[in-house]
């Protein structure tokens, strides 16, 4: 099945607490169980979030024929979603180039190993 990749920003509230608490809620034994099966059922094949101090990194794979917007929308109607986003807000922190609209902000692709060959 062919997805749609995008890639996102965000940071953490710059605090070690919170920062480890943010880590144990993305963690199987952490996270709670409605999250990743609404992500699923809202049109995302695949997410992984990456850290390097409080900075955020998401990687986010849309089935085809779905947006990543249409998917968060999809997404925000399964049980649970819109608690856990107000949740995690309490961790995170928008970044400044981030558009009004965004909470993780959309980042631009400049390099693509397989176009250059």
């Amino acid at each position: 099945m062919k997805t749609t990749r995008t890639c996102l920003a965000l940071d953490l509230k710059d605090n070690p607490d919170l920062i480890a608490q943010y880590e144990h809620f993305h963690t199987p034994d952490g996270i709670w169980k409605e999250i990743p099966v609404g992500i699923k059922a809202g049109g995302i094949e695949d997410m992984q979030i990456y850290r390097i101090g409080n900075h955020l990194f998401m990687i986010a794979e849309t089935i085809e024929g779905v947006t990543l917007e249409e998917a968060f929308e999809a997404t925000g109607k399964h049980p649970r979603q819109p608690e856990w986003a107000a949740f995690m807000a309490g961790f995170q922190q928008k970044l400044k180039e981030a558009k009004p609209e965004e909470h993780w902000a959309k980042m631009q692709k400049i390099f693509s190993l397989n176009d250059c060959l």
